[in-house]
């Protein structure tokens, strides 16, 4: 069974300033605000929600299903999947528009700031993958064009698959009663804290009430870890250690990659749970968000260091 992986793929522009954004924030003139930064540091690399989740997916074993848009410019980066034997099947290349684009800036602080350009992604189209849905375990529809991640959505509905509606700094480009929608649509929500908040206050809701539309949610919670809700329990796990911290950029999409593989394998929610903390783990100990090298016994050492058991990869 195969996990299908629907969001962007993007090219990463990775900005690190020294220093606090909000120390250059003044409150009281948001109205007015008018506001730069020293990036001390700059580097492209190959990003975009999809590519990322599915990337460590097949580091992790699995054989994603990748649904996704590139531009004139996306050649090469469909040539790196291939290479990497993710197939770009359902990868539509759209001539006349550029790959999509993330410029993410990142504080010491690990606050971040991003601009997003979709580029080819606003003008991809929703494939027919019925010759497929029979082979589909789980999916994950992160941040692409609004519209095609609710054709996502209602995709997987109609066919009965499990899938992780993951909203990220698309929260506000669907209307209220088409994140309703999305949110009965999916046997799982996951966000971060921050795009939590924004998704609650959005809808003037909570975490108890959301549980009564939707079976499953996810908050991560960056170096604090991740809370997994379900109406019967709330599960806290604790981060899993970097050995260092580079960039945080990416992250999320790795530990959504373990979380996923966890439970397509049938495993606990805190063991599928600390699967996706350690997958994080590594994706901050460098810049860019694609992992290099994933040498699964060490993988399986880090979990055992931070959480006192083994799983069974």
């Amino acid at each position: 069974m195969r996990i299908l992986v629907t969001g962007s793929v993007a090219y990463d522009l990775l900005l690190t300033h020294d220093g606090s954004f909000p120390d250059a924030i003044d409150p009281g003139a948001l109205d007015t605000l008018s506001v730069g930064y020293l990036a001390s540091h700059f580097a492209r690399h190959h990003g975009g929600t999809g590519a990322n989740i599915a990337w460590s997916l097949q580091l992790l074993g699995q054989n994603p299903l990748l649904v996704s848009t590139v531009g004139s410019d996306g050649g090469a980066y469909l040539a790196l999947l291939e290479e990497r034997r993710i197939s770009t099947k359902y990868i539509q290349k759209v001539d006349d528009a550029f790959t999509a684009t993330a410029i993410i800036g990142t504080d010491s602080e690990e606050h971040q700031i991003t601009f997003y350009h979709p580029g080819a992604d606003a003008k991809g189209e929703w494939p027919d993958l019925s010759q497929d849905c029979d082979d589909v375990s789980y999916a994950i529809v992160s941040p692409r064009d609004a519209t095609l991640m609710m054709q996502a959505l209602e995709w997987c509905h109609a066919y009965g698959i499990k899938a992780f509606f993951d909203p990220g700094q698309q929260v506000m480009s669907f209307g209220e009663d088409a994140l309703l929608r999305a949110i009965e649509c999916s046997e799982a929500v996951i966000a971060n804290a921050y795009e939590w908040s924004v998704l609650t206050d959005r809808l003037n809701t909570t975490e108890g009430d959301l549980l009564t539309k939707v079976p499953l949610i996810v908050i991560t919670r960056g170096e604090d870890g991740l809370e997994i809700f379900t109406q019967e329990d709330n599960i806290v796990i604790p981060a899993c250690k970097a050995d260092r911290v580079v960039n945080p950029t990416g992250a999320g999409d790795a530990l959504r990659a373990g979380l996923l593989t966890g439970l397509a394998q049938g495993w606990s929610l805190t063991h599928a749970g600390r699967l996706g903390a350690a997958m994080g783990s590594y994706a901050v100990e460098q810049e860019g968000t694609l992992i290099e090298n994933l040498d699964i016994d060490e993988l399986k050492e880090r979990v055992l260091e931070t959480y006192g058991e083994n799983l069974s990869l």
